[in-house]
């Protein structure tokens, strides 16, 4: 019996993450860390925070999208979530490196950062 080697398909995230920065509220613990995404996607982010959290924890998100120039009322720009911090990290330079999963999520909000990070995505030819 011979056996080929099959070659697998590149990964392709579903939601792919773009490194940006946008300002967003992370509520944890009692602690309301205003902080800038290192980078996001449609269902998490990643970003600094002062203070250690640990993993599993439960997090509120708030976070406001820029126009870019178009006129939008703020409550379309306006992203208010539940999350779960997946990692954390010590950063050397002080502070923490927080993964967060965005575990509660409208599609509808979910949908407006779809919308705008697609500005920042390769089309597809």
């Amino acid at each position: 019996m011979k056996h080929t080697k099959k070659r697998l398909p590149s990964e392709r995230r579903l939601y792919p993450r773009v490194d940006h920065q946008l300002p967003v509220n992370v509520i944890a613990n009692g602690y309301d860390f205003s902080t800038t995404t290192q980078n996001v996607s449609c269902i998490g982010t990643y970003c600094h925070i002062k203070k250690y959290v640990p993993p599993f924890t439960k997090i509120s998100i708030k976070m406001v999208l820029p126009t870019g120039g178009i006129q939008l009322p703020a409550k379309e720009r306006l992203i208010n979530c539940e999350g779960v911090i997946v990692r954390t990290e010590d950063d050397k330079k002080g502070g923490f490196n927080v993964a967060i999963f965005f575990n509660e999520i409208k599609e509808q909000q979910r949908k407006k950062i779809a919308r705008y990070l697609s500005r920042f995505l390769p089309q597809k030819s």
